[in-house]
């Protein structure tokens, strides 16, 4: 096997190649064939006295056979410009969808107030509206905050709205808006479970507050969404909510949203519309021009000599994305410049047994990033460091995901992993590496899929392929599960020098997992095990040696208007990891307990008991954590983190006392100034 993989440069450029030119006909015809515009019936689910205008009167919607309504939207032939002020001709005529359940804190209760969600199209844009009545608009809590800053965000009133445009209730788009027109977006993924605020869309937006309330008009261009494109009538899974913060933040929705079903997407409205539209085969070109230059002075001159040009480089790049077809996207990279990307949060690394994770932030890899999540987390892009160049391909046919991607990568950076510790080493090489995915939808609400991903370089292999599944067994219940097969080659003076194989070696691994929740119980376990020669360094996974079985059970309490609480969550979680050996590596017992209550404040206290064995020696510890935060008054936010106890030095070998605390505020002084700050402080002591 290791044979079939030694020149991954020569096989996998011709292969992509092969694969553009086969696949993108047959399916841009697959595309031009008319789908079926009924949407399927709802999923049993997951895993959330004005002073008014007259409003627009909709008419009573149709019902799904799960209950949530069914609303025509109208295309509009007149102008709309986004502004705030609803007062074009095209929103009297556009579907209005009232929001009539408060889910949080309430049970799909009557909300306190009122808010109606206005929705239209025309030819290139999706228009939607909110008008959200308040009995008391001087206290519309609203201010300028940067873009995507969601932890701000929701201290704001705000709106959001999430569109599931292939109707499969699998993956959404999600917008949010403040009164001011302040946006946040994300792509949201049902079976993972995962919410990317990194994922950016292009679109405009605005807000203005009034003497009823306040008003929020969004445009959103077609070709920012994914979905099939048809002469006919499509059917969309569609939520609107709005985010009332008083004395509890009040979430209110346009559908119920039962606390006995775990999915999310299932539960949506449906919209029944937009003949005719397309989102387009558009056409983005980035370039980038970096400059450096290096001067340095000659210290047998210090202090009195001149700078001299030690050397200087300009370094041009350019990022393309290409709808190939309306459902296929290509980017494509060289020489990419990602210095405009967010700086990753600082942590701390001391005392840190395994290699830390950091969030992937570059927009060429967040596209369609979500179609390479799997329960192992053998995709992790943060391992190419430094592309020369990269091609990504991601879209949905039908109920066929797919997602491929190739790199030359200038660094080679490399988890060591091991049962107790892991290591970090670099090759001085390049390294050419792909992945390829494919998910087929089964059922409503099922998934099977296979994965490829490796990287070779001279002297140097990782390969790695196996299959996934998400099984969804009702309304509360789901399982998914995963088998991977990898291969490996380390060069021979990092394999002598990390004490690895010097020859081509291979490892499995496999995990299962098990989900419930409902109205008052959450229960999840899982087992894993990842054998000594399994390696995923497109991935991360800085463990292996490890069998692991682990099951967590929370109890749930929900309060009501007249409650101090909102909900409380009791549960217990307990864990246990063996290497191959038969050692026992880790045992584990968490007792916490989870509350969430007016003045938007949340606790979560944990007590953490258990026994390590590092370096032949057996430590244990009782650990006790938590985190608490509270958001008393508009703007402002408060929050500590702390953990004191007996816990591990793992530098030494021994046990220790640790007090770490990490507390932080938010206050925003003016509409359009914040203050934020944040300390960590984290010591160890020993009894010498």
């Amino acid at each position: 096997m290791p044979g079939m993989f030694k020149s991954l440069k020569a096989a996998l450029i011709p292969a992509f190649i092969m694969f553009f030119f086969l696949c993108v006909p047959v399916i841009s015809r697959l595309e031009a064939e008319p789908h079926s515009t009924s949407g399927p019936e709802s999923n049993v689910p997951f895993k959330k006295l004005f002073r008014t205008a007259p409003p627009v009167q909709p008419s009573l919607p149709d019902q799904t056979a799960s209950g949530a309504a069914i609303y025509q939207v109208n295309r509009t032939d007149s102008k709309i410009k986004i502004d705030g002020s609803l007062d074009e001709e095209a929103w009297k005529t556009a579907a209005v969808i009232p929001l009539l359940y408060e889910w949080l804190p309430g049970d799909n209760i009557e909300p306190p107030v009122k808010t109606e969600c206005l929705v239209t199209y025309d030819q290139n844009n999706l228009y939607l509206a909110f008008r959200c009545y308040d009995p008391d608009p001087g206290k519309i809590r609203a201010h300028f905050m940067d873009r995507d800053d969601t932890d701000k965000l929701i201290l704001d009133d705000h709106v959001s709205f999430m569109l599931d445009c292939f109707n499969d209730e699998r993956r959404g788009f999600q917008f949010r808006v403040n009164p001011l027109g302040v946006q946040a977006d994300a792509n949201f993924s049902e079976l993972e479970g995962y919410e990317d605020f990194s994922w950016d869309a292009i679109w405009a937006s605005a807000g203005k507050i009034e003497d009823w309330g306040y008003a929020v008009e969004v445009a959103i261009p077609f070709n920012q969404l994914r979905f099939r494109s048809s002469s006919s009538a499509q059917t969309w899974g569609f939520s609107a909510e709005r985010s009332w913060p008083r004395g509890v933040r009040h979430r209110i929705t346009s559908h119920k949203r039962s606390r006995n079903i775990s999915c999310i997407l299932c539960q949506f409205n449906k919209l029944v519309g937009f003949a005719g539209i397309s989102p387009g085969r558009n056409v983005e070109i980035n370039p980038t021009l970096t400059g450096i230059r290096t001067e340095a002075m000659d210290m047998n001159t210090f202090p009195n000599g001149s700078l001299e040009k030690l050397n200087q480089k300009v370094d041009p790049g350019i990022t393309i994305k290409w709808g190939l077809t309306p459902n296929l996207i290509l980017n494509a990279t060289a020489n990419p410049d990602f210095s405009q990307v967010e700086a990753d949060v600082a942590q701390l690394e001391i005392n840190r047994r395994f290699a830390l994770y950091y969030p992937e932030k570059r927009p060429f890899f967040l596209e369609g990033a979500d179609f390479f999540l799997t329960p192992i987390n053998a995709v992790f892009t943060r391992t190419v460091a430094d592309p020369a160049w990269g091609a990504k391909m991601t879209g949905k046919m039908g109920r066929t995901a797919l997602g491929f991607f190739a790199a030359q990568d200038e660094i080679t950076n490399l988890i060591i992993p091991g049962s107790q510790v892991s290591m970090s080493s670099s090759l001085d090489q390049n390294v050419y590496g792909g992945v390829f995915r494919l998910r087929q939808d089964v059922g409503k609400g099922s998934t099977l899929g296979l994965l490829y991903a490796g990287r070779a370089g001279n002297e140097y292999h990782n390969h790695v392929a196996g299959a996934d599944g998400f099984l969804r067994l009702g309304q509360t219940t789901s399982v998914s599960f995963q088998f991977l097969h990898s291969e490996t080659d380390y060069p021979e003076g990092l394999a002598l020098t990390y004490g690895q194989p010097t020859s081509s070696f291979g490892g499995n691994a496999v995990r299962v997992d098990l989900f419930h929740q409902s109205r008052y119980w959450i229960a999840q376990g899982y087992f894993e095990d990842l054998s000594s020669g399994f390696r995923a360094d497109y991935g991360y996974v800085p463990r292996v040696d490890t069998r692991t079985g682990a099951a967590a059970v929370f109890r749930q309490l929900w309060g009501d208007k007249k409650s101090w609480f909102d909900v409380i969550r009791l549960g217990l979680l307990g864990q246990v990891i063996y290497d191959h050996d038969g050692n026992a590596l880790d045992k584990g017992l968490t007792l916490r307990a989870i509350y969430q209550g007016p003045l938007q404040t949340s606790a979560t206290l944990s007590g953490n008991f258990g026994r390590t064995l590092y370096l032949g020696q057996n430590l244990d510890y009782a650990l006790f954590d938590g985190e608490v935060g509270i958001k008393p008054f508009s703007g402002s936010e408060f929050n500590l983190e702390a953990a004191v106890g007996r816990w591990i030095d793992f530098e030494n070998v021994r046990p220790a006392n640790l007090i770490s605390l990490e507390p932080g505020f938010s206050l925003n002084l003016t509409r359009h100034l914040n203050l934020t700050t944040s300390y960590n402080y984290e010591k160890l002591r020993t009894d010498n």
